[in-house]
């Protein structure tokens, strides 16, 4: 994880109950984390950015302002899948100015400072708490819409997702990312897949 923040966290949260470890950085460094992975137990940790560049998965949870430099201090890793949960709030609500200076859509840019890296949308159309929630409802499974360019790479990050318990849904190709902006039709969406039949929604 870069970042540690309520998203970063709530993402981490259904790693971690999945028996996945998982390391956070921030740009504050290891020490700052001391008592948030002791909170969550053995199976997370604290590094710097570096060491979490060691890793297969990289999720990228940091404040849109935050995102060139903490993706210049990750180390290169060819074929790397980063996971982008970033939205363009130069300042977040209540005051709420969003960077309309782009051309490209955010994880298009994204893309452009990691060229060695298979970038996948994800997460960010939704607020933090729902995502801290069990993805499995009463009725069905909580969809998660996803987009990335490279197939293999998004097949992965859908097993790993469906291990959370949710439902997700492939928007195709990284620029279809651009619907769960800030300013996208999917934000602010917490659809649930009903699964009709089965106990506790499930198949």
């Amino acid at each position: 994880m870069i970042g540690a923040g309520t998203l970063a966290q709530a993402i981490a949260s259904h790693a971690l109950d999945t028996g996945h470890e998982v390391v956070f950085s921030n740009r504050r460094g290891p020490d700052s984390l001391a008592d948030l992975v002791a909170r969550l137990g053995p199976n997370a940790s604290a590094g710097t950015i570096d060491d979490v560049g060691g890793t297969d998965i990289v999720v990228l949870a940091v404040n849109w302002t935050q995102v060139p430099d903490a993706l210049a201090a990750l180390p290169p890793r060819p074929g790397r899948i980063l996971v982008d949960a970033t939205n363009q709030w130069v300042e977040p609500p209540p005051a709420a100015v969003v960077d309309t200076s782009l051309s490209v859509g955010g994880s298009e840019f994204v893309a452009s400072l990691v060229p060695d890296a298979h970038v996948i949308k994800a997460f960010d159309n939704m607020y933090g708490p729902k995502i801290a929630e069990d993805p499995i409802t009463p009725t069905g499974r909580r969809v998660l819409f996803y987009a990335g360019d490279d197939e293999p790479s998004k097949r992965r990050f859908r097993a790993v997702a469906d291990g959370f318990g949710y439902a997700p849904v492939d928007l195709g190709p990284l620029v279809m990312g651009r619907l769960m902006q800030v300013d996208g039709p999917l934000t602010g969406l917490h659809a649930i897949r009903e699964e009709l039949g089965h106990p506790l929604g499930m198949p």
